[in-house]
């Protein structure tokens, strides 16, 4: 049964690749959320985060993927995480100065990743979630609701945080609850050291096999170098340029001088965390 469902998964997350990239990734300004205020001295407390990544997050890992454990969190009891979210959504974003409204949103959406995985544990992978069938995933369903407006986690990436901030590094922060996502960061995202956290988060994939990798000659990229190529440069070369920026020197030599066409991957298999104790979803005995 265990390798029927896996293939199962493998071929849902097949078909939802399909239709991942057929739907519109492009960065469109919700207005309503298009303004910050640079003299505003507010600070957004993210210290119910923080614990929650201390308790569950384990980033000791041999794979060097960070894992969450969602199925420790259940068993503890929800409620932090879900009065953290609270919290946030009750702030007016629009008053806060763009580091610290920079830090909400990515906070905020990786929060609600992690309560998506909650309301649906266990789950093999964050693609088999979702109530249309036509979609991939539950990206485009209502997550929160921020100033009295309904938000999915693709309007909070794709149409607020994107377009508002202009940096590809974003795209090391944001966590999509699986394997081949940029780590779940072990600190909670603030104004104060939010630049050194994007440049770390940047460094930490692109430095592991399933952000840049060299096979012999051939390149392997993950497909987020594909789905948002646009947001890293206006052509392989300056996508290449802009990665090599945090690559250690022996990958940044071997990107510069990289000139076929890439092979793109990308592993949607559940971050989960299992213990002998502490059990992970269908696929576990």
């Amino acid at each position: 049964m265990r390798d029927i469902f896996a293939v199962l998964v493998l071929v849902g997350a097949a078909i939802g690749y399909y239709f991942y990239t057929a739907n519109d990734t492009s960065a469109e300004q919700d207005t309503r959320f298009a303004t910050y205020s640079e003299s505003s001295e507010q600070v957004v407390d993210h210290d119910e985060w923080q614990l929650i990544l201390d308790d569950y997050l384990v980033s000791d890992t041999d794979s060097g993927v960070n894992l969450f454990d969602y199925s420790g969190l259940i068993d503890d009891g929800r409620e932090p995480l879900d009065q953290y979210v609270d919290s946030l959504t009750a702030i007016d974003p629009l008053g806060l100065n763009r580091h610290e409204q920079m830090s909400y949103w990515l906070n905020l959406y990786n929060a609600l990743t992690v309560q998506l995985i909650i309301n649906h544990f266990p789950t093999a992978s964050i693609t088999t979630l979702g109530s249309n069938p036509l979609e991939f995933g539950p990206w485009n369903e209502v997550a929160a609701n921020v100033n009295g407006v309904d938000l999915s986690l693709n309007d909070i990436e794709h149409r607020i945080i994107r377009p508002l901030y202009d940096d590809y590094r974003i795209h090391f922060a944001v966590n999509c609850a699986s394997i081949g996502c940029p780590n779940l960061a072990v600190d909670a995202f603030t104004a104060e050291n939010l630049d050194d956290q994007l440049d770390e988060a940047a460094s930490e994939y692109l430095n592991h096999p399933r952000g840049v990798r060299f096979e012999g000659e051939q390149l392997h990229l993950s497909s987020l170098f594909d789905w948002y190529a646009d947001d890293f440069g206006d052509n392989q070369q300056a996508v290449l340029a802009t990665l090599s920026n945090h690559t250690d020197p022996s990958v940044t030599e071997a990107l510069t001088g990289f000139s076929g066409d890439p092979v793109y991957y990308y592993d949607w298999g559940l971050n989960g965390y299992c213990s002998i104790d502490n059990a992970c979803g269908p696929q576990a005995e």
